[in-house]
């Protein structure tokens, strides 16, 4: 048994503090901004996947995949009456896609289908005819089609190995748009762009670069942002709305985000952004490592003895204790930053404690994000 105790840090802070003007890259606005009227619709519904080999749905465990291959002959014109279905070659399934803006009917989109009984495995089954619904209950699709299965399952007398996941997959172009969105793109007096990452500098700027495009080819401002997140632009009398938006969206903006570190203590995953900024601090990081080994002795009783066979216990310890040095941290730039956690010598789960306890000292001039 390992036990691994953190001895966790030693700050000793100093009043230093890093200017350094903040960091802006230029993007177009298609790839920092979306559509409002653009937006995906979601799109849900209940199909059968049939075809399976042996690894379907046990229609006892699961009712509602009997009642709605019965209900499907039935619409079939073949009479189900009498008898108990013992057929393993049929899931029910949860089927899921997303409508894309402006899509027309007979355009096709891809589904996503998820097994809701007990099914070993949906690889090599077909999703029959399966209408998709939004959120107002009206059918905007009708999906079909061979599922895909990227994982794969095999099972012995004494072993079984697994990849992936068997009982969900895709299929690809799978369903066909029957009704399109009442909304019309150019029915609107409007464009309303919203930023992918709200900041009030970036929503600001992209204003600011739409109007500076307006006063030379409609002699007037046309935008305005109206938060972090929204910026609005006013159609000019007479101007396709498709053919300004064309315009628009190949603008560049100078696009500026908050100072964050998002950490992912799961995986030991660090994003440091380019902001991110640290007060001279001085850090000492250590681990103490205590082992504890057991490895008992049996004893033998001597010969025509009434002894017993016993057990001695037998333990180990050890306690070793690994870093310790201090270093000097001054974030004054992503680079030096970097450079100063990798000369202490600590991996990952290390360098997030550290981090968290820099934060808590006030040295982090930066949001911490936890996922």
């Amino acid at each position: 048994m390992i036990l691994t105790l953190s001895v966790r840090l030693l700050l000793a802070l100093s009043l230093v503090a890093a200017a350094v003007l903040p960091a802006q890259a230029a993007s177009r606005i298609k790839d920092v901004a979306s559509l409002q009227s653009g937006r995906e619709n979601q799109l849900i519904g209940y199909g059968l996947v049939v075809g399976l080999q042996g690894t379907g749905d046990s229609l006892r465990s699961s009712p509602f995949t009997e009642q709605s291959m019965r209900a499907m002959l039935q619409n079939l014109g073949i009479s189900t009456q009498g008898g108990q279905a013992r057929s393993k070659n049929i899931a029910a399934v949860l089927v899921t896609a997303n409508l894309p803006p402006f899509a027309s009917p007979g355009s096709r989109i891809d589904v996503t289908v998820g097994s809701l009984g007990d099914a070993a495995s949906l690889r090599g089954g077909t999703l029959v005819m399966t209408s998709l619904s939004g959120a107002d209950g009206q059918i905007y699709a009708v999906a079909q089609g061979s599922v895909v299965v990227t994982g794969f399952a095999a099972q012995g007398t004494a072993a079984s190995v697994q990849q992936g996941v068997t009982t969900a997959g895709r299929v690809p172009n799978g369903a066909i748009i029957e009704r399109e969105l009442p909304a019309r793109f150019k029915d609107g007096t409007n464009l309303t762009l919203q930023l992918r990452n709200p900041d009030f500098s970036t929503a600001v700027g992209m204003a600011e670069a739409i109007n500076r495009y307006a006063a030379t080819q409609f002699g007037r401002r046309i935008s305005e942002a109206r938060d972090s997140q929204s910026v609005v632009v006013e159609k000019p009398q007479g101007i396709d709305l498709a053919r300004l938006m064309a315009d628009v969206e190949n603008l560049v903006v100078e696009t500026d985000v908050p100072a964050r570190v998002v950490i992912n203590e799961r995986t030991g995953t660090i994003v440091i952004g380019q902001d991110v900024r640290i007060n001279e601090v001085a850090v000492s990081y250590g681990t103490l490592t205590v082992q504890v080994t057991e490895a008992p002795t049996v004893v033998q009783p001597a010969p025509f003895s009434d002894g017993v066979t016993a057990v001695e216990p037998n333990t180990t310890i050890e306690a070793k204790a690994d870093g310790g040095t201090v270093a000097l941290l001054n974030g004054s730039s992503l680079r030096s930053l970097v450079s100063g956690l990798n000369s202490i010598g600590v991996k990952p789960d290390g360098i997030i404690s550290i981090l968290q306890s820099i934060k808590s000292a006030g040295a982090l001039q930066a949001e911490l994000v936890l996922q």
